[in-house]
């Protein structure tokens, strides 16, 4: 669940070749990634003079640049780039703290008590998501930059079991991973994390 695997995709998608550097942990603290990366984290994006970092801004600029993951319609990219904004500022907060209560918070004391709380933090979020979606494939007419960044926040909530209690996000999901672009970007950050190193 790297979040390099979302610029893979979106290049994937964009039909665009991409070279992938490996970067140790040890070297993510070195000056030379630190100047990529200010807070010495993956991924990192280059492309000729250009140096970005933090996925959404990154997929945002190879949706913009090649032109396939967003809509031509200005209002329909507008709102494209908002589900951008939502999947990462809204949706992936308490995402990310169910995982850190999962993982790095369950010897503590309180964890029993603190986990159903959590949960629920996900699960008024997933609500709000799934009356919005209802029953169609993607968030805002044709699939775009706004639902790879939504499906691969929500992708880390499929061990949990949540998100199975909504059958319609869990099919919207389905259908991201179905994606002949997902499918190879997820195949190629497999043989990555096979080799063991860091992607960058």
């Amino acid at each position: 669940m790297a979040r390099d695997t979302r610029v893979r995709w979106a290049l994937e998608e964009a039909s665009q070749p991409y070279g992938v550097r490996l970067v140790s942990f040890h070297a993510l603290k070195e000056p030379a990634h630190v100047a990529l990366h200010p807070f010495g984290q993956i991924p990192t994006y280059e492309e000729d003079e250009l140096s970005l970092f933090e996925t959404g801004s990154i997929v945002f600029h190879i949706a913009e640049r090649y032109g396939r993951l967003l809509p031509d319609d200005a209002n329909a990219r507008a709102r494209a780039i908002t589900w951008i904004f939502a999947a990462l500022n809204t949706v992936e907060p308490p995402i990310l703290e169910l995982a850190t209560a999962r993982i790095i918070e369950a010897d503590k004391p309180w964890h029993k008590e603190r986990m159903p709380l959590v949960e629920d933090r996900v699960r008024s979020r997933l609500k709000q998501l799934s009356a919005r979606l209802g029953d169609a494939d993607w968030l805002d007419g044709a699939f775009s930059a706004g639902d790879l960044m939504m499906v691969s926040v929500l992708l880390r909530l499929k061990s949990s079991g949540i998100l199975n209690e909504f059958p319609n996000l869990a099919a919207y999901v389905a259908r991201g991973e179905a994606r002949a672009a997902y499918k190879r970007a997820f195949a190629a950050q497999l043989a990555i994390n096979a080799g063991g190193p860091t992607a960058g």
